[in-house]
């Protein structure tokens, strides 16, 4: 089945090494394989949409592309039996936007079994505003449960924590009990991060004056690494007895420098959080979470709605580290309409 009908697109063109943007009229023969067709409402902008974007890190492997890593909407027709028309759906993931159109659009064609049905008690655009980033946020709390970091047993740190992940994590710690610390290299972010419930705000300088030192003090119980590099090289010899870290995001830099003293003495571990390739079991039961976990009064206070004519400007504030929390796009609302 297919419909011939025209929508809107955020179309990402190549010339040499020049990139341009256009909103495009695209119709579905131009969308990629798959048997699920999505009336898309929203998107999100994260930080890996920004590399592909500006076409950094290779992420795109042929142009003209159609970015948005996530996306919520509304089932259009599908051939698969786990769906049904006029079904309420979350994208996340699966090289979405990287390596096959995204949720740029207006529509967008995927495999079903990669959609999530959206939980009670998020909208679509709540969805969108916890996107990858509060996904990714809750798939690290998960871990670091199963692994014993429980809000009992101390401190938990999380980095980055002005940024969508780090934002996320924060909030979402923070409702699940824990003592959330809080750090960030922009500490005229305190007010925000301590509205979302951060207990206490740490510089992000401690951390990384703390990188090569072999052990220090057992601060903290856990930590929700949203930055790597030098960051979390300061976290590991900070970590107490059986404690972890949760990594998933490399903004700070994807070499770390460090000793295996940690873990030989201490027996701290590192786990490894991937959002983009995760079962569709395991995502339903992170969106249940979430949505049980985040108020929406909450989530509407780390969020701003933008359109797709913004995004190729809000791309660079992203990457230079100067947006806070979470954008949404409303991928249907035309610059200057009211």
């Amino acid at each position: 089945m297919s419909d011939t009908s025209s929508f809107r697109a955020l179309v990402v063109s190549k010339d040499g090494e020049n990139l341009s943007y256009a909103i495009q009229n695209l119709t579905e023969a131009d969308l990629p394989p798959g048997d699920t067709v999505v009336d898309v409402s929203y998107s999100t902008l994260n930080y890996k949409d920004a590399l592909v974007l500006k076409n950094l890190g290779r992420l795109v492997k042929s142009f003209p592309h159609v970015p948005g890593i996530d996306f919520a909407g509304t089932v259009r027709h599908s051939e698969s039996a786990i769906l049904t028309p006029g079904q309420k759906v979350i994208l996340t993931g699966w090289r979405v936007g990287e390596t096959r159109f995204g949720g740029y659009a207006e529509r967008a064609r995927v495999p079903a079994e990669w959609l999530v049905p959206l939980p009670e008690g998020l909208s679509l655009e709540g969805a969108m505003a916890v996107g990858t980033a509060g996904f990714t946020a809750m798939l690290a709390l998960m871990a670091l449960e199963r692994h014993g970091v429980l809000p009992e047993s101390g401190d938990l740190l999380v980095t980055g924590a002005a940024g969508g992940v780090g934002s996320m994590a924060v909030a979402m710690a923070a409702r699940l009990g824990y003592r959330v610390i809080a750090a960030t290299g922009r500490t005229e972010e305190s007010d925000y991060l301590r509205s979302l419930g951060a207990t206490a705000i740490m510089p992000r300088a401690e951390l990384i004056a703390a990188a090569g030192k072999p052990l220090q003090s057992e601060r903290f119980a856990g930590a929700v690494d949203a930055v790597g590099g030098g960051v979390l090289a300061g976290i590991l010899p900070q970590i107490r007895y059986g404690g972890a870290v949760a990594a998933c995001g490399l903004a700070g830099g994807s070499e770390l420098h460090t000793t295996v003293i940690p873990f030989l003495l201490r027996g701290v571990s590192l786990l490894g959080i991937d959002s983009v390739m995760q079962p569709r079991a395991a995502r339903i039961a992170a969106w249940e979470r979430i949505a049980t976990t985040l108020p929406a009064e909450l989530i509407t206070r780390m969020t701003r709605q933008v359109t797709l004519e913004d995004l190729p400007r809000l791309a660079d504030e992203i990457l230079a580290g100067h947006v806070r929390g979470r954008i949404v796009v409303d991928v249907k609302k035309q610059k200057g309409a009211s």
